[in-house]
């Protein structure tokens, strides 16, 4: 062979392999980019807590050293992610006035614990609609929303628009779904044109979720949100319970794959009981009977056990982390793994041993 039709040989493989290498060099960089996202993490373990409660209408549960205890408690525990409002009026507490300063501190506090977020967009504000659960201006939510995953998106990744709007107490009117769903088309587009990395989670849903989530579907909702997400409450003292939230999670899956959407993930962003500490008197929750400290702790064993292998699943989030008594004035207040002083109940030894038990097994580097 001569000396230029091996110059040719190997041009012509050099031209081939080009391609390939930068083929390689994208996958590998892409991979990297998924495997290094520090928004995220492979953690089925969430809490939901009220870390920006630091008004007079909640005793300023939490002030900025609370947070700061509190976020080295929930490392601790090992919480992969907590659920944190980011609460409308907070931030923007006139139309023309934004306020960043608190939430820029807990994301903050939270990031260097180690904790990924997932950014709960609600409730109205006070200059916007005519209580704080009004349906919203469409429109203005818009604004609000875009505004926050633009000054957050690089510390969080999952936004979940709105809180339980199928339930009066939290959105009204009650129209079936249909205001709901149009503010979940309005803002999702504005989300993802924002950061397209980021997922959009359903408002949880709670009561007859299956019944809501269709509506949400007949609306034309189904490509507005990433992620299913429903509050299957039940009394641990019910010797049914699981079987009870089994039940409703079924409703909820069959009314995704009928839909064509049985691929979506499932979170359960809410889920708790109350553990009442010894000598503690309350109401009880609405739900019945208060369940005491020991019980709590066995249900927190069970709701990250068998519900975390159902087709779907993949994060839950116990509600909640801390005590607050006198807010709800009934057993509803003594839902943390923390009494209110930060004292630790069984439960927080329990989804401590949970997540230990997970990261033994290396899961929290899948």
């Amino acid at each position: 062979m001569s000396k230029s039709e091996i110059l040719l040989s190997i041009l012509q493989k050099v031209a081939f392999s080009l391609p390939l290498l930068f083929l390689c060099f994208f996958i590998a960089k892409n991979a990297w980019a998924l495997v290094l996202d520090e928004r995220d993490s492979p953690s089925p373990f969430g809490v939901l807590d009220f870390l920006p409660w630091d008004h007079e209408w909640n005793g300023h549960h939490y002030t900025p050293e609370k947070v700061e205890q509190a976020a080295r408690l929930m490392k601790e525990a090992g919480v992969g992610f907590v659920r944190l409002d980011f609460l409308w009026d907070d931030v923007q507490p006139a139309k023309d006035r934004w306020n960043f300063e608190k939430y820029d501190r807990l994301v903050e506090v939270l990031s260097k614990n180690g904790i990924k977020i997932l950014g709960l967009l609600n409730y109205n504000t006070a200059w916007g609609g005519d209580n704080w659960n009004s349906a919203p201006d469409a429109d203005l939510f818009a604004v609000y929303a875009k505004a926050m995953v633009s000054r957050y998106k690089n510390k969080v990744k999952y936004w979940e628009v709105w809180n339980e709007p199928n339930q009066d107490i939290y959105w009204v009117p009650q129209d079936g779904m249909k205001a709901y769903t149009a503010l979940l088309k309005k803002t999702y587009p504005l989300i993802k044109a924002e950061d397209p990395s980021a997922v959009v989670l359903l408002g949880g849903l709670s009561g007859d979720a299956a019944l809501s989530l269709n509506e949400v579907y007949a609306h034309g909702g189904r490509n507005s949100f990433d992620v299913v997400n429903f509050h299957p409450f039940e009394n641990p003292l019910d010797p049914e319970a699981i079987s009870k939230m089994k039940k409703t999670y079924e409703a909820v899956y069959h009314t995704m794959e009928k839909n064509q959407d049985g691929k979506k993930p499932i979170w359960l962003t809410e889920i708790g009981c109350p553990g009442i500490p010894l000598g503690k008197e309350t109401k009880d929750w609405w739900l019945g009977a208060n369940p005491d400290t020991s019980q709590q702790a066995a249900w927190v064993e069970k709701i990250f056990g068998e519900p975390l292998e159902w087709p779907g699943v993949k994060k839950v989030f116990w509600a909640f982390f801390r005590d607050t008594p006198d807010h709800f004035l009934t057993g509803t207040d003594y839902f943390g793994l923390l009494q209110e002083d930060f004292t630790a109940k069984p439960a927080f030894g329990a989804y401590q041993r949970l997540t230990a038990r997970w990261k033994s097994k290396g899961r929290d580097q899948a």
